[in-house]
């Protein structure tokens, strides 16, 4: 693997550092080159290289936007003894504090991008040179180096891994059905395929009919977004914050508060900053409980039937009012 790094970077100098990181699901570990220090994380599963194919669309495209700091990622590489890494810029991050609601501000920034280009592209329609609806993966793409162009689905071009679980990411016209589908319906299928939980699935069945009575009067517009936004994705660096590992797709801003509220480190100034760009819509409290339900699920998937419990209680909290 040091040999396919001296490659990648075209160093001859390739000295860990000793630094670490990555946690319950990549290893990851800093190294000094001839041009710099990088930080590489590694994953020996079959299916890796899907997980951060995705990273690197996901910060590519996080990036183009211009709105809040990401590592830059050099290459994914495929390990000769298995699975597979993402070559990454290394940045000296710690948790964030003085920058927590610059965060907050550059998060919605982030939020915001498509939905301008959306209003300018709408602003446009009646002029001879129209701005390009974007649908296709590869108009989408931001690897081009290109600005980024307007989206008009809900998904993203690429698979990404919320965790190591490869998530569902075609295009759809209509958000409720892109996230009851392509988000809790497949976690469910895979409840149902490892564990076989029919109370599970009989509340989902009851849940999926009602999902539309939490976004009445509410009008969804695409947002880039993170997509693993919990306290341990983002940091600050001396110059402002960064967030990383992310997850990226288009959808409902309002999901990407969802795991942010499960495990804490963000601040309420972060909170306030965000609703002051977002102000919190009638229903925002049972569509977060609704977007919390994905990540109970999803960490149930990866960590067990710790989670079910969780899971269960968010499901008849939705089903009887209770929020």
């Amino acid at each position: 693997m040091e040999a396919l790094l001296k490659e990648t970077l075209n160093t001859s100098t390739l000295k860990r550092t000793g630094q670490g990181g990555g946690g319950c699901i990549n290893q990851g570990e800093a190294f000094i080159t001839d041009t710099g220090t990088y930080f590489v994380k590694s994953n020996g599963k079959s299916k890796a290289r899907i997980m951060f194919d995705g990273e690197m669309a996901s910060l590519l495209a996080i990036a183009a936007t211009n709105t809040v700091r990401v590592p830059k990622p050099v290459k994914v590489l495929t390990n000769p003894k298995g699975g597979s890494s993402i070559v990454l810029e290394y940045l000296e991050m710690k948790g964030v504090r003085k920058y927590s609601r610059r965060l907050g501000h550059e998060l919605a920034k982030l939020h915001q991008h498509n939905i301008t280009l959306g209003v300018q592209a709408r602003k446009l329609e009646n002029t001879v040179t129209k701005p390009p609806q974007v649908t296709t993966s590869e108009e989408v793409s931001a690897e081009d180096g290109g600005p980024p162009k307007y989206v008009t689905q809900f998904g993203f071009h690429t698979s990404t891994c919320c965790g190591y679980i490869p998530q569902e990411n075609a295009w759809s016209d209509d958000w409720l059905t892109f996230f009851a589908q392509q988000r809790l319906q497949h976690q469910f299928n895979l409840l149902e395929k490892d564990y076989g939980d029919r109370d599970a699935l009989g509340l989902w069945s009851q849940l999926q009919l009602k999902i539309p009575r939490f976004f009445r009067d509410v009008t969804i517009e695409p947002s880039l977004l993170h997509g693993d936004l919990w306290g341990g994705n983002a940091a600050e660096i001396s110059s402002g914050p960064v967030v990383f590992d992310p997850a990226s797709f288009y959808g409902h801003h309002e999901y990407e508060l969802a795991i942010a509220g499960m495990f804490g480190g963000f601040t309420a100034s972060f909170y306030e900053a965000y609703h002051s760009h977002f102000p919190r819509k009638e229903g925002f409290d049972s569509r977060h409980k609704l977007y919390q339900l994905f990540h109970y699920l999803n960490h149930w998937n990866h960590f067990g039937s710790g989670y079910k419990s969780s899971s269960m209680s968010v499901m008849r909290s939705l089903l009887k009012g209770d929020y």
